[in-house]
């Protein structure tokens, strides 16, 4: 058999595992996108007074903000509607979490990378990264509401 007739049985393998992952992404880390932001807009007195700590201006508009685009922002994410949309404000607020409540992993992303990864916002914005660049997978309803459009 020729090595280009295993690639391409190998890649047939390899991209039907791209669906499942995706899901399984989209639903722990949408999950934990909604917790996260549930528990921001359930105690937003104490959310906005965290982030005063941190300078951030108008800390109670600032963390209903970050709460609610958590929180519909990880529903997007689990249900797979507007997902990549979804994404894109997702990535900006973890990035927002680093520069400010995590801003020495983020000073050290090149010195010590391990200190970066290990801060708490890393795992949430790479699932928001791999949202965005490959996007809901063919299991959620961006692709079905595709799907149907195209036959319509």
């Amino acid at each position: 058999m020729k090595i280009s007739a295993l690639y391409t049985r190998y890649s047939t393998v390899a991209n039907g595992v791209q669906a499942p992952l995706l899901l399984v992404i989209r639903l722990y880390w949408g999950l934990q996108f909604v917790q996260a932001g549930w528990g921001k807009l359930s105690h937003l007195d104490r959310t906005a007074g965290f982030f005063a700590n941190l300078h951030l201006p108008l800390p109670l508009a600032n963390a209903a903000l970050a709460g609610g685009t958590e929180f519909f922002g990880g529903l997007a994410l689990v249900i797979g509607l507007g997902a990549r949309m979804a994404a894109l404000p997702l990535i900006f607020t973890m990035f927002v979490a680093y520069a400010t409540a995590e801003h020495e992993a983020l000073a050290a992303i090149f010195r010590d990378p391990d200190k970066f990864t290990a801060a708490t916002p890393f795992l949430f914005l790479y699932a928001a990264l791999l949202v965005l660049a490959f996007g809901p997978g063919c299991w959620s309803l961006d692709h079905w509401l595709g799907q149907r459009k195209a036959t319509a």
